[in-house]
């Protein structure tokens, strides 16, 4: 029964990732996560089908664990965190809420791109015993 409920959640996860491909509201990588981890409890299959899929290389794998993001995705990113952060701020017009939104966006801003701009690592090599 658990196995069934994660599939299907990961189905739904998939197909809503899926959609975010084309409809910037949905974040892609997050539903992509989602979907790994539900699949990789409920079905070995369908876990090895996907991290080996074209959709989980190009958005997970290379733009998140590799960082190997480019420079249109940065401001396609920037871009959407922007308007989602703007759309209370039209509605409400708090200036409380629109000064905490604006340092949540400039500490978004900063976090990635340094997450982005970081080197990966390289395991130290090891002295021969």
């Amino acid at each position: 029964m658990k196995k069934m409920l994660y599939m299907l959640l990961g189905c739904l996860t998939f197909g809503l990732g899926t959609l975010g491909i084309f409809l910037p509201i949905l974040p892609t990588a997050i539903f992509y996560i989602l979907t790994a981890f539900f699949w990789m409890r409920s079905s070995d299959y369908l876990y090895t089908k996907f991290i080996e899929s074209s959709y989980y290389q190009k958005y997970i794998q290379e733009s998140i664990v590799e960082k190997k993001i480019t420079l249109l995705g940065r401001v396609k990113l920037f871009s959407t965190l922007f308007v989602f952060f703007a759309i209370p701020c039209v509605i409400v017009r708090n200036p409380f809420m629109t000064t905490t939104l604006v340092i949540v966006y400039l500490m978004h801003l900063i976090g990635l791109n340094l997450y982005f701009n970081k080197k990966k690592r390289t395991p130290l090599n090891q002295p021969n015993e």
